[in-house]
């Protein structure tokens, strides 16, 4: 299994230019010909492409230093020297890049499909050719090619999803993810069975919804308890936020105020995120008085029961949260998410 990856620093250098040619013309009709001295061709560029295929960062743990390639020396005759070939940095969609030592973000991008360059490589000097003048009629020199650019780059991935599911360890996120879509999960009963983020897609009438299972948020994970805040900035870019919380917690009112807190102390922003409460395992509470004593808790949240092993109450939960983000991205919310009133 691929490991996941979501923030990594690697070095980025572009290629220098290469250097222009000193070079004369030695034909047998003109043995004192003038300078034929070409320039030197372009550092190659590192150019950011993202690609809708990659989940992870992964695929840049291997190495630490990426160089695009120099350009080439002038050539004889005024030719050209090659360019550089560019070195091409693969990226998921949600990719953040920030400068490592000043923190300045050089690009954030969300479209697969875009390609841009992020570190312009470095333009070849020119030949003799160039500096013959009248009084100067065989210059002996060229310039040098431009350096390249050389950064220290934090390359972060925030998930990209439409709702994200959060809860305390064994709420059931995993269980529902796998009931409303197609993703499988690591599934158990032990504490932080989830211990990376988890992608699924689900249909809402025409319309793919994409949700985020995130592993299990105790008290503490915004100052690093449990898995830490390692995964609470992928919350950043849902639409929708569903709280998870088992029926059967002696007390989910509490339960609800823990991960709110904690979403409030990683970043004030994500606790005013749109949401929906969601209570899980109601196949254990045949009578319905556990999920009625969550409601009474949560008077003033929306809540919705279900029951992903009994495969009860999936149909309104998908039709809800499929309203939500579609009133949430019509409203311009973007990745930010409709803001609670």
């Amino acid at each position: 299994m691929q490991r996941f990856v979501d923030d990594i620093t690697i070095h980025a250098a572009s290629g220098h230019g290469g250097p222009g040619a000193v070079s004369f013309r030695r034909e047998r009709y003109a043995p004192r010909g003038g300078p034929d001295g070409g320039d030197g061709g372009r550092g190659g560029n590192v150019v950011v492409r993202v690609r809708s295929n990659l989940k992870t960062l992964a695929h840049l743990a291997g190495g630490t230093r990426f160089s695009a390639e120099d350009g080439h020396s002038g050539q004889k005759r005024k030719r050209h020297g090659r360019d550089g070939k560019d070195w091409v940095l693969d990226v998921p969609p949600g990719t953040t890049i920030r400068d490592s030592e000043t923190g300045e973000v050089l690009a954030d991008v969300t479209e697969p499909g875009d390609e841009f360059v992020l570190l312009a490589g470095g333009r070849g000097g020119k030949g003799n050719t160039h500096f013959k003048s009248s009084t100067h009629q065989a210059p002996k020199f060229a310039q040098p090619g431009e350096p390249g650019l050389d950064r220290s780059l934090q390359v972060e991935l925030k998930l990209i999803a439409d709702v994200g599911l959060i809860g305390l360890p064994n709420s059931g996120k995993s269980s529902l993810l796998q009931a409303l879509t197609a993703a499988h999960p690591k599934i158990g009963s032990y504490p932080f069975t989830t211990r990376v983020p988890n992608l699924g897609v689900a249909r809402y009438y025409d319309q793919d919804i994409v949700l985020a299972d995130i592993p299990g948020i105790i008290e503490g994970a915004a100052a690093g308890a449990g898995l830490g805040h390692q995964f609470l900035r992928h919350i950043a870019r849902t639409v929708v936020l569903a709280v998870l919380i088992d029926v059967t917690d002696p007390d989910p009112a509490l339960s609800y105020r823990t991960l709110i807190a904690e979403l409030a102390a990683f970043d004030s922003r994500l606790a005013g995120k749109r949401r929906l409460v969601v209570g899980t395992k109601i196949d254990l509470d045949p009578d319905g008085e556990q999920l009625a004593r969550l409601v009474e808790a949560l008077s003033d949240e929306d809540v919705v029961g279900v029951s992903s092993a009994a495969r009860s109450g999936l149909d309104a939960l998908m039709q809800r949260l499929g309203q939500m983000v579609t009133s949430g991205n019509t409203l311009g919310s973007g990745s930010g998410g409709e803001q609670r009133d």
